[in-house]
């Protein structure tokens, strides 16, 4: 049986803080009773009936393992409010109490609530492809874990044969034969699987226009691989980091995300790596493509993209660039003299790859980077110590669930911990949950990064960090906007609270310190990016390489990190005034002004990282209110109001599609269903801007609905994703279904019910 670790070492682990936040999964034969492994067989096989029409796993083996671990005793019966009757106090009371105590017992002992976060289909399998590439797939991957991430790859192929780009997504190209690939790999067959999976999966490549037709990330991983070609990829070259530091398009300008993507990635391409071709690679060349593989067009395959996959095609200038260095940039850059640039550059690509690892004590920005950055240190030297190091972390990335074994994004420990806080906080019964808070007051101050990037970190274009929180843990290293603001509010918070409850504050200097981050990443129309301060032009977008996001090539401001820097900000000048006071208000005043300039039309705002406008508006409204505003005094906030009230929907909740984020344009889920966390964040917003002083009734309904949907042990229904990024990819956060209903609750019963 699969048991999750939490806050455990291991050899060739390095951690800055005892590997606090650390969360992997071990399989160990001997665990757990008859009666648990067959509890656990039947979730699976529950899944699997319904995987057609429930894509999103309820995260149940984490649930399973902590509620045993944690037992909190009896709960009482659930509460049901009648469409006749008004909600009382008495049954908000017990709603919450349920809540809150089935959350705790999904608390880890480090103070963190482990929870998924997972969903996009290319994560799991470059880490195959890589593997089988440095052949350390058997070192890596034992029989149950192949086993899992076969059960998970299975269980969300669609209908029609094909993969989605995530769990929730039509069939894409990309998703599809990354994913057919990577299960041969793992040793399925071309015709295995149940009604012959493998089959149609082969199928709809091949209907779709077979391997010629994957995205440009797609073809860069099947050429390492051995099944695509160099020749069919747009040019990745590595003399990019030979510009000039002034030059518009120098890497260092990218946004993180895609400078160290496309570092390891250059590095290979310099390399025109190519893993070995095998009796299996070869095969693979005759399975996926529509025409004989020797006589494919590669030049005319380096633009070619499946329709399912474009989300973004590309500019006629870019392809009038990639055109001009492969046809032109390529033949010089491999002759001497000029060959002696490519060695250069290659140096300084892998140099920073080396700096990144280092950094993040080996688990890299993201899962994406983790595996690139991990092949590129196996090309350098296959023996060396790095390459060694890498594969340690790689459990780190796992996450067991009913639906198999996938790949999280990064991990999300202190993002959800300080909500969880703030929701835990809103519901006025700390005296009841002391042991809950002071773990989690742990887990926050050790996870606050307390040093910069080591040595000259400017010139390895990294941003100061000191006093930031990260959206994983204290080892991961890099500094977020908004999860800096999380976790200096939810500090704060603590701050105010007797220490006999939850344990010794945070020294001032440390609150200091986060707020010198934040002041340090607003942008000069007061918005506040994500994780470096904006560099680049805004024109530089036409030359995003992906085709399948948007807002992916430089850094830029984002509602949700404005909103909530405000609001951490603005609780700091409340409980010292005095620090930095000027700058400060300087910076609120511009935020305050970013939010409001930013606001659509019908009164929403477009949320990048959750779906979509709900959740945009969720974050400007509490930014506003917490710097002043309010129903009277706020045009923006009365035009909130109306948006959200609008989209209520007649069972008094919300419920807002993937669809919203792709489109631009607000889309309600199929059937008009209602999402319990997106109904939580409207009723958050509209507590917040005052809607209970004008008319209380749609709160009221919205939080009837809250109420009556509580399970029976005090947890709340896994529904849609509700996360996102890059506009076109979901991802799930399966600690939402918990933090943000307690919260709405809690605010309910403090602003509604008591005011």
């Amino acid at each position: 049986m699969w048991k999750l670790k939490i806050a455990e070492g291991g050899k060739g682990l390095i951690s800055v803080n005892d590997f606090i936040g650390r969360q992997h999964w071990v399989f160990d034969p001997n665990a757990g009773t008859p009666q648990e492994r067959a509890e656990i067989e039947r979730v699976r096989q529950e899944f699997t009936k319904n995987r057609l029409s429930i894509k999103q796993s309820a995260d149940l083996l984490m649930r399973m393992q902590l509620t045993k671990e944690n037992q909190c005793g009896p709960i009482p019966p659930a509460v049901k409010v009648k469409d006749t009757e008004n909600v009382t106090m008495e049954a908000l009371i017990i709603t919450i109490r349920r809540a809150v105590s089935f959350y705790s017992t999904i608390q880890a002992h480090d103070g963190h609530w482990p929870a998924e976060s997972a969903g996009p289909l290319f994560f799991l399998q470059p880490l195959v492809m890589a593997l089988y590439i440095t052949g350390s797939l058997d070192v890596v991957l034992g029989p149950e874990h192949k086993k899992e991430i076969i059960r998970y790859m299975y269980n969300h192929q669609n209908e029609d044969g094909g993969w989605g780009f995530h769990v929730e997504g039509h069939s894409t190209m990309f998703g599809s034969a990354l994913s057919y690939i990577a299960l041969r790999i793992l040793g399925e067959g071309p015709e295995d699987g149940e009604d012959q999976a493998m089959d149609k999966g082969r199928k709809w490549i091949l209907d779709h226009g077979g391997l010629v037709a994957i995205p440009s990330w797609g073809k860069f991983w099947i050429t390492v691989l051995g099944v695509y070609e160099w020749s069919g990829c747009n040019p990745l070259p590595p003399e990019f980091w030979l510009l000039p530091k002034c030059t518009p398009i120098h890497p260092g300008k990218m946004l993180c995300y895609c400078r160290l993507v496309y570092m390891p990635m250059s590095y290979l391409y310099g390399k025109k790596f190519v893993g070995p071709i095998t009796g299996l690679i070869r095969s693979l060349r005759e399975e996926l493509y529509n025409e004989p593989y020797d006589q494919i067009n590669w030049n005319k395959a380096r633009n070619t993209v499946a329709k399912e996959d474009l989300y973004y095609p590309h500019p006629m200038i870019q392809d009038m660039l990639w055109g001009f260095l492969h046809h032109v940039g390529e033949r010089f850059l491999n002759c001497w003299p000029f060959s002696m640039l490519r060695r250069k550059a290659l140096e300084i690509a892998i140099d920073h790859v080396r700096y990144e690892d280092e950094n993040s004590r080996y688990l890299c920005i993201g899962s994406v980077e983790k595996v690139l950055c991990l092949i590129a240190r196996w090309v350098e030297d296959p023996n060396c110590e790095a390459y060694k190091l890498h594969l340690a972390r790689i459990p780190d990335y796992f996450w067991l669930a009913e639906d198999g074994l996938k790949i999280q994004s990064f991990g999300c420990q202190t993002w959800d911990a300080a909500f969880a806080i703030q929701a835990i906080l809103a519901c006025n019964v700390s005296e009841e949950y002391g042991p809950t808070l002071r773990k989690a007051h742990d887990f926050v101050k050790a996870s606050q990064v307390r040093e910069n990037p080591s040595g000259d970190f400017k010139a390895m274009y990294r941003h100061i960090s000191k006093g930031a929180w990260t959206f994983s843990m204290h080892d991961h290293g890099w500094q977020v906007s908004d999860c800096t603001a999380e976790g200096l509010k939810a500090a704060l918070l603590f701050s105010e609270m007797a220490t006999d409850l939850v344990g010794e504050k945070m020294e001032a200097e440390r609150f200091y310190d986060a707020v010198n981050v934040l002041l340090s990443l607003q942008s000069n129309n007061g918005g506040f990016p994500a994780w470096e301060p904006q560099r680049a032009y805004r024109w530089l977008e036409k030359f995003n390489p992906t085709e399948f996001f948007e807002d992916t090539l430089i850094e830029t401001e984002y509602v949700e990190c404005t909103g909530s820097a405000a609001q951490g900000l603005a609780l700091f000048r409340k409980l010292y005034p005095k620090h930095r006071r000027k700058e400060i208000d300087h910076c609120i005043s511009k935020a305050i002004h970013y939010i409001e300039k930013t606001q659509n039309p019908d009164g929403s705002w477009y949320g990048c990282w959750g779906i979509c406008y709900t959740y945009g508006t969720w974050f400007a409204v509490e930014g506003l209110t917490a710097c002043g505003k309010n129903y009277h005094n706020s045009p923006s906030l009365r035009k909130a109001c109306k948006f959200l009230l609008s989209k209520q929907l007649p069972n008094g909740g919300w419920g807002e599609s993937y669809l919203s984020s792709q489109n631009k344009v607000y889309t309600n889920l199929e059937g008009n269903r209602a999402n319990l966390v997106q109904t939580s964040w409207a009723l958050l917003s509209l507590i917040d801007a005052g809607q209970a002083e004008i008319d209380p009734a749609p709160i009221h309904r919205g939080m009837k609905l809250l109420i009556n949907s509580q399970m029976e042990d005090g947890d709340f229904p896994q529904q849609e994703i509700t996360g996102v990024f890059m506009r076109n990819c979901t991802l799930n956060y399966s600690s939402y279904r918990n933090i943000f209903p307690i919260w709405a609750l809690g605010e309910y019963r403090r602003r509604v019910l008591y005011g």
